[in-house]
């Protein structure tokens, strides 16, 4: 998102880090697997949501299926803190709350339904297995949808938290289903039916993942009893999950539930080959991974910068020149540019503040460069606003970027993302954009914005394959389960959900695993020394 220290201000909505205990996510967050910091190896998820509420509060259910608030240990939940104010623009724009916003809204996609109020909003989530309430507060509802837009009929409208945001359209009700806050225990069997409509009504990637995945689920309930207890069902759902290999799928138990109730996605690709390795050492994973990340730090610093480099915004961007006029940018992820604490989560204009005075500073020493490098190979994403910030730095003229909509969302126009040139300082040299199969979410969504552009060649290895936000569901019994409902697709109308966005040069990144501690420098420095020398003319 550009924000107060940005000439635009293009969005999508945010992802920001927060202590485990706290008890909100909120929307438009892509979660990804944890980044190790280069040097601390301070585990730091940079999660995207569609929309997580806060964890529902404890409340009795039969046959041991508990209830319960907040997070499973190790997973950052994410809270959204006003991160929107200074984002406003003089374009007109209704605030959510005025009188004729008020009733009941059903959004197209997205299962929620939306009550607006005089003393604040209300949200449901509904499934053709059922409809509950969703605990977040009037506050925290309101930085979602906290502003509108009129859609094509009076009974319909795009809510958003800001303009230039996601649109989520709504059709007015003329009432809340009584089902929906009707005081009721749920079973296993019917959170089972909650969790499998859940994913049938919005998941958006079973062609491309899994086509046979509803039906191996469908076959599981005979196993399920009214009374299966909590961890059965846990283990049922986290089995069934697995098989869809999506970074952006995650079961979470409530905290009372956390040490015992988990789910950890099977690794693949380079993380694959970072398992087999602390295997082979017999060495903790999370220990080889910490190890891994201080390797590639120190190859970029010393063998692709010549010890020349800089390491800065929280130790997420390192930056610098691999030969005379070749520059070099290396971005870790699309966030966490300011540290935050236990008490405080940095707002998105505070992390803008932090990234935009380094941009500049970095784009204006590479004001004499042939031709740049923006290595995203380790980009573990964060938000869509700092992909589309940073791409901005690299387009002469308007750019149709990428377009997303939702899964479900019936009638819905799918939305465009621009790419608009910036006053700050840029390059529109060639640019060559490095990618691996560990680049994720809005690393891909910046890979993807960048691939529209005519001076940027793509180097290296197809990304994840991970580029939908993530629409996060609490169940009716405290757990909460993501997932996928979003299409991308670049400026090429292509969808690389699931197969990644594959390369135009490949560069073999990591390696086979057989030298994964050096293998990237040596490949950065392999390709900078093969861009063209100074004098030569620079086209990709």
């Amino acid at each position: 998102m550009a924000l107060m220290d940005s000439p635009r201000c293009s969005a999508t909505t945010p992802r920001l880090k927060a202590p485990a205990s706290a008890r909100a996510t909120q929307p438009n967050f892509r979660a990804t697997p944890p980044m190790m910091s280069p040097v601390g190896g301070q585990a730091t998820p940079t999660p995207r949501v569609v929309y997580s509420a806060r964890p529902a509060s404890p409340r009795p259910a039969r046959g041991g299926v508990s209830g319960g608030g907040g997070s499973r240990r190790n997973v950052i939940v994410l809270v959204l803190a006003g991160l929107f104010a200074a984002c406003a623009t003089p374009r007109a724009t209704a605030k959510a709350s005025a009188p004729d916003a008020e009733g009941v809204w059903r959004s197209r996609g997205y299962g929620w339904l939306l009550t607006v109020a005089p003393e604040g909003m209300r949200l449901h989530h509904e499934t053709a297995a059922g409809c509950y309430p969703d605990p977040s507060s009037p506050l925290e509802l309101k930085e979602l949808f906290g502003a509108q837009e009129p859609g094509p009929s009076e009974d319909v409208r795009d809510f958003l938290s800001a303009p230039g945001e996601t649109r989520y359209r709504f059709d007015r009700l003329t009432a809340l289903p009584d089902r929906c806050d009707t005081p009721h225990v749920w079973s296993a069997v019917e959170l089972f039916d909650v969790f499998r409509a859940t994913f049938a009504e919005h998941y958006a990637s079973f062609p491309q993942r899994d086509p046979d995945w509803l039906a191996r689920l469908d076959a599981q309930r005979s196993r399920v009893t009214p009374g299966m207890d909590a961890h059965a069902l846990f283990t049922l759902f986290a089995d069934a999950l697995r098989s869809l290999n999506d970074a952006h799928v995650e079961l979470v138990a409530d905290e009372a539930s956390s040490d015992t109730l988990t789910y950890e996605a099977r690794p693949t690709g380079t993380f694959a080959m970072l398992e087999q390795a602390a295997v082979a050492m017999n060495r903790p994973p999370n220990e080889v991974q910490r190890e891994w990340m201080r390797a590639y730090r120190d190859g970029i610093l010393q063998t692709v910068l010549h010890g020349e480099g800089h390491h800065v915004a929280n130790q997420r961007v390192l930056w610098g020149f691999a030969a005379p006029r070749v520059a070099y940018l290396n971005l870790l992820t699309m966030g966490g540019f300011v540290a935050g604490t236990e008490e405080a989560t940095p707002t998105l204009t505070q992390e803008l503040a932090a990234l935009e005075p380094v941009l500049d500073e970095a784009l204006a020493a590479f004001a004499g460069a042939g031709a740049l490098i923006l290595d995203v190979s380790n980009n573990r994403g964060g938000y869509d606003a700092f992909a589309r910030a940073i791409a901005e730095r690299f387009t002469a003229q308007p750019r149709r970027a990428y377009t997303k909509w939702a899964t479900g969302a019936k009638d819905v126009p799918p939305q465009v993302f621009t790419l608009q040139p910036t006053s700050r300082p840029s390059f529109h040299g060639p640019v060559y954009v490095v990618t691996s199969d560990v680049t994720v979410s809005a690393g891909e969504v910046l890979t993807l914005a960048l691939r529209a552009l005519p001076n940027v060649v793509h180097v290296g290895t197809a990304t994840r394959g991970a580029f939908s936000d993530m629409l996060v569901k609490p169940l009716p019994n405290g757990w909460t389960v993501h997932l996928s409902n979003e299409h991308y697709t670049g400026a090429d109308g292509e969808d690389y959900e699931a197969r990644g966005l594959p390369p135009q040069r490949p560069l073999d990144v990591f390696g086979d695993g057989k030298d994964l501690w050096h293998a990237h420098a040596k490949a950065l420095r392999a390709l900078a020394d093969s861009l063209p020398p100074p004098g030569a003319k620079s086209t990709p």
